[in-house]
C-alpha cells in the first residue's frame, strides 16, 4: 500500500514553519536562531506581530488563518513546539512605526524588562513619579529603541534594492554547473532513485537550505519486460526488435539495455496479428479518409508522433476500432542533424499521477484500483529504420535534397504480428522538497521544480542540467539568506520523482497538499530539459507573467552580441509544471534553449523520451554557458516574484490574450466576443485603479497590498474547465502549439462537428469558454467593488 514516509509532515509545506506561525521572542527553533537571538530582532517582531494582529482585524483578513484539522496534519513532530495562531501579512514599516506612536495604551500590549541596572536607575532617579508617568515614558523609550536598531541589511517590506537580484546571481557560474552536472550523471546507473534523492539532499543541505526532506510515495510503474517486444512480418517471417534490427541475442546485445526502454508505459498488452493502417499523424481528417476506404476494427495503426497531443490520437484511434498502434517518429520532422533512424524511445501514456490512485494521493489507506494499462490499444513505438522495413522503403529517399515523409501505399497490404510485454511494479518514487521561508509573506510559496533520474526509466541526461541548474540557484541564493537577508515570500525547492512515466512525483505531492496549495502558491518555475538545443532561448509563460520574461530577456540580451525578439508564448510544455497549471491554475515560467529547426517542425514531438548518449548535453553547451544564462533568468524571475511587494503580474495581458484567441471568422462566438470585451474593460479598470498606485510608492496603501496581491495570485484560476479533450490542458489560456492562436477546446470541438449533424461537443466547448471568460470578468469586477468599499467606509 502506498506510504508517505514517517518525517513527511518536515517537508516544506508541512512543517509548522510552514504554517502561518506566530513567533514569539521566548519560542523560537533552536535551527533559526540565526534570526530571533538578536534581542533587536526579538522586539522588533514582538512589536510587528502585535500590529499585524490589530491591523488585520481592521482590515478583515481572518479568512487567512490556516483551520485547525490543516495545522495538525502540517505538524512536525522533531520541530520544537510553536505557537500556531497565524502569522498575518506584514504591514510598512511605515504603517507600523506610526502605530507605535499613536497608541498612548501600547504599554498594556506588550512589556519587556529593562537590564537590572538600568531598572535600578529608573527606580532612584524616578521614584518619586506616579506609576502611570513611569509607564507612559518607558512605553516611549521602547519604541523609540525598536525603530532605530532594526537591522540594516535586511530590506523592509514593500522596498526593493535594485541591486540586490544582480548581487545575487553575479555569483552563478558556468564553470560550478558543469562540475555538479558531471557529478549527477555518474549516479543514474543506481537500482534506484534513492541514491540519487540522497545526493541531492546533502548537497541542498550543505547549502544551507531549510528542512530539506524526502516524500516518498508508493506507485504503480508499468515497466519493460525483462524480453524486449517485437514485430514479426508475415509475408517474410522476418522478426524485429523495435529499434529495427533482427531478432537475435547479438542484436540485444549490441544495444545494451537501451532495447528494453522502447516502449509506451501503461500500454495494453498481449499479441494482436493484423494489417497494418498508414494514419499518418492521425488526425480527424486522416481518420475520416482512412474510414472510407478501410475496415479499421482491431488493425495496427502505424502513426506518427507529433502535431497533436499522443493521448488524443490515441483516443480517436481506440474510439475508431483499431486494435493497435506502431509509433514512430519521421525522420523529415527533425533537423538534419538529428539522426533517428535506429534509435529507440519511450513514451508515457500516463496523463499523470500514480494511475491506480486517481484524483488522490497514494498514501497509506488510500484504496486502489486496478489500472494496469491505461488504453485496450497494443502501443509499441518503433524506430524509423523498422518503419522502412515494413513498407519495403527503397534506400534512396530524397530528391532534390527534399525529404520524403514515410508513407506506406493504399494499394498494399502489409500484415504484421506485434507483441507487447511490459510489467506492472508497486515502486517507490521520491521527492526532495526544501524551502527558503519568506520573511513578511511566509505563507506565500513559490515553487521551483526540476526532477531527477527514476529508476527503470529511459538513461536521458536532461534531468542532470534541470538538477545543476536549481542547486546553482540555491548556492547563490543562500550566501545572501546566511548573511542576513531574506526574500519576502517563501522559496520552495522542489526535486521530483517519477517524472518519465507521467509526472508522478509532482502530481502525487499535489493531490497531497491540495487545499494548502490551492490557497497559497503564488508561481511555478520550471527547470525542465533547460537545454534541447543550442541556437534559440524559447520561453514560455503564463500571459499575466508574459511581461517579466520579456523585460529579463531583454536585460540578458544586452550582455550578449545577438538579441533576437524574444519568442515567448503561452502553449502547452512536458513535465512536472503539468498540475500546477492545470489543477491549480498557477501562473509558470520555463526558459530553455532548443534548436530553432526543431521548433519549425511540429509540436508534441518531446513526448518521446530518448535514451541520449552520455555526451549529448556537453556537445550542444561545452562551455555551459547556456545554462549559466538559463539559471539567471530563471533566478531573476524567482527573485522579483518572490520579494516585489506588488506581484509582477499583469491582469489585462489575460484579457488581451482572451481577445486574440477569439479572432478569425470562427461561428457562434459573438457572444464570447461581447464577454471578452466586458472582461477586457474590467481588467482595465483594475489595472489603472488598483495596480498602478500600488506600484507606487508614493501612493501605495500598506493595508491594501495583500488585497491585491490575493486578487492577482488567482487570475487563472478562473480559466480551468472541467474537462478538456485528453492530452489538452484544462487551463485554455495556453495554445496546443504556437501554430494555432485560438483556444484549443473550441478549436478541436470545430473539427470534431464537420462530420456530424449534431453539434452538441461544439454547444458545450463554447459553454465551458463562455464560463471561464464571464467568471474571470466578475472576478475582476468584484475585486474592484472590494477595493471601493473599503475606501468608502474609510471615508
Amino acid at each position: 500500500m502506498g506510504e508517505t514516509e514517517a518525517t513527511l509532515p518536515n517537508t516544506s509545506l508541512q512543517g509548522k514553519k510552514m504554517a502561518y506561525q506566530k513567533v514569539n521572542a521566548d519560542q523560537r527553533a533552536p535551527g533559526h536562531s540565526q534570526y530571533l537571538d538578536n534581542d533587536d530582532l526579538q522586539t522588533t517582531a514582538l512589536d510587528l506581530e502585535w500590529d499585524m494582529e490589530k491591523e488585520l482585524e481592521e482590515s478583515g483578513f481572518d479568512q487567512f488563518h490556516l483551520d485547525s484539522a490543516e495545522s495538525q496534519n502540517l505538524g512536525h513532530s522533531e520541530t520544537i513546539d510553536l505557537n500556531l495562531d497565524s502569522i498575518q501579512p506584514a504591514t510598512s514599516p511605515k504603517g507600523r512605526f506610526r502605530r507605535l506612536q499613536e497608541e498612548s495604551d501600547y504599554i498594556t500590549h506588550y512589556t519587556r524588562s529593562a537590564p537590572k541596572s538600568n531598572r535600578c536607575n529608573f527606580c532612584h532617579l524616578l521614584k518619586i513619579l506616579c506609576i502611570a508617568t513611569t509607564l507612559f515614558i518607558f512605553g516611549i523609550l521602547i519604541g523609540y529603541y525598536v525603530h532605530t536598531n532594526c537591522p540594516s541589511d535586511t530590506p523592509s517590506s514593500g522596498t526593493v534594492d535594485p541591486q540586490l537580484y544582480q548581487e545575487i546571481l553575479k555569483t552563478i557560474q558556468a564553470e560550478d554547473i558543469k562540475k555538479s552536472f558531471r557529478n549527477l550523471v555518474q549516479l543514474y546507473k543506481s537500482e534506484d532513485d534513492m541514491e540519487i534523492s540522497k545526493k541531492i539532499q546533502t548537497q541542498w543541505t550543505s547549502l544551507g537550505l531549510e528542512d530539506v526532506q524526502f516524500v516518498n510515495y508508493s506507485v504503480l510503474l508499468n515497466l519493460p519486460d525483462p524480453s524486449p517486444s517485437t514485430v514479426t512480418l508475415s509475408s517474410s517471417g522476418q522478426c524485429f526488435h523495435p529499434n529495427g534490427q533482427p531478432c537475435s541475442e547479438e542484436a540485444r546485445k549490441d544495444s545494451n539495455q537501451d532495447l528494453l526502454y522502447s516502449y509506451a508505459a501503461y500500454s495494453a498488452k498481449g499479441i494482436l496479428k493484423a494489417e497494418v493502417i498508414d494514419v499518418s499523424y492521425g488526425m480527424a481528417d486522416d481518420l475520416k479518409r482512412i474510414r472510407k476506404i478501410k475496415n479499421v476494427t482491431n488493425q495496427i495503426a502505424l502513426l506518427k508522433l507529433g502535431k497533436l497531443p499522443l493521448l488524443y490520437k490515441l483516443s480517436l484511434l481506440e474510439k475508431a476500432g483499431f486494435g493497435g498502434v506502431l509509433l514512430y517518429i519521421d525522420p523529415c520532422d527533425l533537423p538534419k542533424t538529428v539522426n533517428p533512424s535506429h534509435d529507440t524511445f519511450m513514451v508515457s501514456l500516463n496523463p499523470g499521477g500514480d494511475p491506480s490512485t486517481p484524483g488522490y494521493p497514494s498514501v497509506d489507506g488510500s484504496f486502489r484500483q486496478s489500472r494496469s494499462n491505461l488504453t485496450s490499444l497494443l502501443v509499441q513505438p518503433i524506430s524509423a529504420s523498422l518503419v522502412a522495413k515494413l513498407i519495403s522503403l527503397p534506400k534512396a529517399r530524397t530528391k532534390n535534397d527534399a525529404c520524403s515523409l514515410l508513407e506506406l501505399p493504399n494499394n498494399e497490404v502489409r500484415v504484421v504480428s506485434m507483441q507487447v510485454q511490459t510489467v506492472t511494479k508497486l515502486k517507490t518514487v521520491t521527492n526532495v522538497v526544501g524551502y527558503v521561508m519568506g520573511l513578511t509573506s511566509p505563507d506565500r510559496y513559490i515553487i521551483v521544480g526540476s526532477h531527477h533520474h527514476t529508476a527503470h526509466s529511459y538513461n536521458g541526461q536532461e534531468w542532470a542540467s534541470s538538477t545543476a541548474i536549481i542547486t546553482a540557484f540555491i548556492r547563490a541564493l543562500m550566501s545572501k539568506v546566511k548573511r542576513g537577508w531574506r526574500p519576502d515570500r517563501t522559496i520552495v525547492f522542489c526535486s521530483w520523482g517519477g517524472t518519465a512515466f507521467g509526472n508522478i512525483g509532482s502530481y502525487e505531492w499535489g493531490e497531497d497538499f491540495k487545499k494548502v496549495l490551492q490557497k497559497n502558491v503564488v508561481a511555478y518555475i520550471s527547470i525542465h530539459s533547460p537545454v534541447r538545443g543550442n541556437s534559440s532561448l524559447h520561453p514560455v509563460a503564463s500571459p499575466s507573467l508574459q511581461q517579466l520574461v520579456v523585460e529579463k530577456n531583454n536585460f540578458n540580451c544586452t550582455r550578449r552580441a545577438q538579441c533576437p525578439e524574444p519568442n515567448i508564448s503561452s502553449i502547452q510544455i512536458q513535465g512536472d509544471a503539468d498540475y500546477f497549471i492545470n489543477h491549480l491554475g498557477v501562473p509558470i515560467v520555463q526558459f530553455a534553449y532548443e534548436d530553432i529547426k526543431a521548433l519549425e517542425g511540429p509540436s508534441f514531438l518531446s513526448e518521446a523520451l530518448f535514451s541520449t548518449r552520455a555526451t549529448k548535453i556537453e556537445e550542444m553547451d561545452p562551455s555551459f554557458d547556456l545554462h549559466e544564462t538559463i539559471t539567471k533568468l530563471s533566478g531573476e524571475v524567482i527573485l522579483q516574484i518572490a520579494n516585489e511587494p506588488v506581484l509582477p503580474f499583469n491582469a489585462i495581458d489575460i484579457a488581451l490574450e482572451v481577445q486574440n484567441n477569439l479572432k478569425g471568422d470562427q461561428p457562434n462566438t459573438h457572444q464570447l466576443l461581447a464577454t471578452a470585451s466586458r472582461l477586457r474593460e474590467s481588467a482595465e479598470l483594475f489595472q489603472s485603479d488598483e495596480m498602478r498606485p500600488a506600484n507606487d510608492p508614493k501612493e501605495r496603501a500598506s493595508n491594501r497590498i495583500r488585497m491585491l496581491n490575493d486578487i492577482l495570485q488567482d487570475m487563472e484560476k478562473s480559466f480551468l474547465v472541467k474537462q478538456a479533450p485528453p492530452g489538452f490542458y484544462r487551463n485554455i489560456l495556453y495554445h496546443l502549439d504556437e501554430k494555432t492562436s485560438r483556444f484549443s477546446i473550441l478549436v478541436e470541438a470545430w473539427e470534431h462537428c464537420k462530420p456530424l449533424a449534431s453539434n452538441e461537443t461544439l454547444q458545450e466547448a463554447l459553454s465551458e469558454v463562455l464560463n471561464s471568460i464571464n467568471s474571470a470578468q466578475v472576478y475582476f469586477k468584484t475585486g474592484l467593488d472590494v477595493f471601493r468599499s473599503v475606501l468608502d467606509g474609510k471615508n
